[in-house]
């Protein structure tokens, strides 16, 4: 079994800002004696006192006992410089991401501290390897980077660079858990796994709303609504700061050498050069002035309900579709034997899910003009919500019969323009392929890109799991009809989802 950190073990923090904080908080709270230090002056004060008011605030919610609080505020000390870190057994770093402040740092710790103490950067993308390279012993140092804010977030990415000791990362899990955390372990790549698999979640919908698909209120809505995720990609985009968001996907693209899968958004940088920087300086994509009203997303009027409705097989939105229209009291035909990839037909037209392509080439492609389809949603049962993307050929009142049919099953109906993939369905395959190949070039394994998803930025579920759950048959075709389309790398399908495709085998 690999050791924990003991309690004894005294842990240093530097950097007494909100992660900084967050970190010594945690620290304290799981039985260490904490040191935090920051050149500031009074700043290590003032976090102590910050951490210190939040621990009585926990104990007056009953979150934590008087006690524990009490002796948790105890084990903080305010370090006034370096020196009085020496007896540290963990370190961990949580300065400004500037690659030569954070190797100095570690280089003058490392004349200072045990052979045995371990060093950790709390960075967010940073290369723990080039960190380390600056060391005498880089062995010894590993990322240990906790969410925002690290008391409430469950997730810890403990990240290996190229000389870490393994038991040194080891170590770090096993303690990571035992301060109640949920740690999974990475290899020093950009953006380690969260901030590299989440870069999709925002460019998709960018390139959605860059070519007209629909506003930033319609798709938000959608991903919510249909895609289950807590917040639209606009809103947290807003939430996050496009300062910093913009600036970690250009990271990102270009430690990966300008990799047209992280390739940045001419609209956001459009925002940060307007200094519309979100939410804190109250305009984004929405605006936060008081007063000022939020948009609504575009949803279809009222549409007849058809009398000739037939669905086809069993699929996952056919199901929830006679479930929902049966709860309605509303009259249709079910026809059990699949009709391909047909969900369902009403006045004239074919209702289908997409598979990457638009409805006007799906329309083409399948000599059915009268082509309408729907977004892939989390849960078609649950959803209150579908995009649908109408062919060119299509009739337009063949098309409004099968929006009342979405509409009397009690879906919202959001038209998008004729747009491949729609917004949740290409959103949720790029995840996946993203994730796969994280995976496939050995940054992590399986369930750790799925546990980091969720508990790093609150997916509603793992990416790759999802995968498994659509069919990675039906994600590949996604894939390879975006790229068909475009014609570009950035929508190349991971190996590792082809191979398994061909092996007819799952995540």
């Amino acid at each position: 079994m690999t050791p924990t950190l003991s309690t004894q073990t005294v842990v240093a923090v530097i950097g007494a800002g909100a992660m900084g904080a967050g970190i010594a908080q945690v620290a304290a709270v799981a039985g260490h004696s904490v040191k935090l230090l920051d050149l500031r002056p009074d700043a290590a004060a003032l976090a102590i006192d910050s951490i210190r008011a939040q621990l009585e605030k926990m104990a007056a919610k009953g979150k934590i006992s008087p006690q524990a609080a009490e002796a948790a505020s105890a084990r903080l000390q305010i370090a006034g410089q370096l020196a009085d870190l020496a007896d540290a057994g963990l370190v961990v770093e949580a300065i400004v991401e500037n690659l030569q402040a954070k190797q100095k740092l570690f280089a003058e710790l490392e004349a200072l501290v045990s052979e045995d103490c371990i060093l950790a950067s709390n960075t967010s993308s940073m290369s723990i390897t080039a960190i380390g390279a600056a060391l005498k012993h880089p062995q010894r140092l590993a990322g240990l980077h906790f969410f925002n804010p690290a008391p409430l977030m469950a997730l810890v990415e403990v990240v290996s660079g190229l000389a870490t000791d393994p038991a040194v990362a080891n170590t770090l899990l096993a303690t990571a858990a035992a301060w109640g955390k949920t740690p999974v372990h990475a290899r020093s790549t950009p953006g380690f796994i969260v901030n590299r698999v989440a870069r999709p979640y925002y460019a998709e919908a960018l390139r959605v709303l860059q070519e007209g698909g629909a506003d930033c209120a319609t798709l938000d809505a959608c991903l919510r609504e249909a895609g289950g995720f807590r917040m639209g990609p606009f809103e947290l985009m807003d939430l996050i700061g496009h300062d910093v968001n913009f600036a970690v996907t250009r990271s990102v693209w270009s430690a990966f050498f300008n990799d047209p899968r992280f390739l940045p958004s001419l609209i956001q940088q459009e925002l940060v050069d307007a200094g519309y920087l979100g939410k804190k300086t109250g305009r984004g994509f929405y605006s936060y002035q008081e007063g000022a009203a939020r948009p609504l997303p575009a949803t279809e009027p009222a549409q007849p309900f058809a009398h000739d409705v037939v669905v086809y097989g069993l699929a996952p939105a056919v199901r929830a579709l006679v479930s929902r229209l049966s709860a309605q009291g509303r009259s249709f035909t079910q026809v059990m034997a699949p009709q391909g990839d047909t969900v369902a037909t009403a006045g004239g037209a074919t209702l289908r899910v997409t598979d990457g392509r638009s409805a006007t080439r799906c329309a083409f492609d399948t000599k059915t003009p009268n082509t309408v389809l729907i977004d892939l949603a989390l849960d078609y049962a649950k959803a209150t919500r579908l995009a649908v993307s109408v062919a060119a050929q299509c009739d337009p009142a063949a098309a409004s019969k099968v929006i009342g049919l979405l509409q009397a099953a009690r879906f919202g109906v959001s038209l998008l323009q004729d747009i491949p993939g729609l917004i949740v369905m290409r959103t949720v395959a790029m995840l996946a392929n993203e994730a796969a190949d994280a995976v496939n070039q050995g940054v992590c394994d399986v369930a750790a890109v799925d546990t980091a998803m969720q508990l790093g930025v609150n997916y509603p579920c793992g990416p790759l799991a999802w995968a498994n759950a659509v069919g990675l048959k039906q994600i590949s075709s996604v894939l390879g009809h975006l790229a068909q389309t475009y014609g570009e790398d950035r929508y190349r399908t991971s190996p590792l989802i082809q191979q398994l495709v061909y092996a007819a085998k799952a995540f």
